[in-house]
């Protein structure tokens, strides 16, 4: 972590909540710090889109949503994220709404620069084509990590009127461009028709395992947690939530809602239950806030990335702890 006491929030005790820069809860922009340990940028693209067109408006959404957070203390985690480590705004990547090839090169070569093995992104999208770019940068870093991915949607399909790269496609070109670790991947939240069985089989055939939303009204919320956490051990973990992974009634402004979602509460609970596991990237995709209502959709998700500023910072506390006992050991 950085060493230097890190700049957080504007004080909301002093300047209202709903005034002032709108950066990521009123976090520091990059530039007004001398160092950082995790970068949260914008990804405004949603030419990989199928369905309802409109997350290219998400990060400025969520962001507005996210002055409501206060994001001090997160009490389930026990941990004060924006406190104890230094988070900064980003800003947004640049890139052509029009070419979705160029689109992620210039997303990929954008977000290289704001990782490092020390520092960690969570991308704010966009439709979640985003997140190949972002799994491409990362390799460069980490080499192949897992993937835990939130939908309802697998996202492993082959092509979209031919097109190879869309927000359904991504994680099938990750698998081909060896991005992730062998065996490692799951999707959690699947549900809803597909056109095919055929899907499945692919999906299977890359290694992904999935927790349906209808497994977790069997076996519940904590059984669930535990089959992921088994599934990942260790491993260097990216994490990917499209939105939609909630019921339209917990976030109507999606591109492509399903019925039969996750609960707000069911998802903070799966996510708070990981803590621990080694995230070294993520992001949160989906969000058009065109078709939200009363900011619900927002909020979701900027609560989502609080969380997430939550579990990386746990996991750097206690690899930070495990590493100055093992220095203590040492040095005994």
């Amino acid at each position: 972590m950085t060493t230097h006491k890190p700049i957080g929030p504007v004080d909301a005790t002093k300047v209202p909540r709903y005034a002032g820069l709108g950066t990521f809860a009123r976090l520091p922009q990059i530039d007004a710090v001398p160092d950082y340990d995790i970068a949260i940028v914008g990804v405004p693209f949603d030419g990989g889109c199928s369905f309802r067109p409109g997350a290219r408006f998400g990060p400025a959404g969520v962001r507005e949503a996210s002055r409501l957070l206060r994001p001090g203390y997160h009490v389930e985690l026990g941990v004060e994220p924006v406190r104890e480590a230094q988070v900064v705004d980003a800003g947004d990547i640049a890139c052509t709404p029009y070419n979705i090839t160029r689109a992620v090169e210039e997303i990929e070569e954008q977000a290289l620069p704001l990782m490092a093995i020390d520092k960690k992104v969570v991308a704010i999208g966009g439709d979640h084509t985003i997140a190949l770019p972002m799994l491409r940068a990362l390799n460069k870093v980490h080499g192949p990590v897992a993937l835990l991915h939130f939908d309802a949607h697998l996202d492993t399909w082959d092509t979209y009127f031919d097109e190879p790269i869309t927000h359904g496609t991504i994680f099938r070109r990750a698998f081909e461009e060896g991005l992730l670790v062998e065996d490692k991947s799951m999707h959690v939240g699947i549900r809803g028709p597909v056109y095919d069985q055929k899907d499945f089989l692919d999906d299977h055939a890359f290694g992904f395992q999935i927790i349906r939303c209808s497994d977790i009204d069997v076996i519940g919320v904590p059984a669930a947690i535990q089959k992921v956490k088994d599934r990942l051990g260790d491993t260097p973990v990216y994490v990917s939530i499209d939105i939609d992974v909630l019921d339209p009634a917990f976030a109507p402004g999606t591109g492509t809602p399903e019925m039969g979602g996750l609960h707000s509460r069911e998802l903070l609970a799966l996510l708070r239950g990981l803590d621990g596991i080694n995230i070294v990237g993520a992001d949160v995709v989906e969000v058009a806030p065109a078709y939200d209502h009363a900011d619900i959709t927002t909020l979701a998700a900027a609560t989502v990335v609080f969380d997430l500023l939550g579990l990386m910072v746990n996991r750097d506390k206690k690899a930070n702890r495990s590493g100055d006992s093992a220095l203590e050991s040492a040095t005994a």
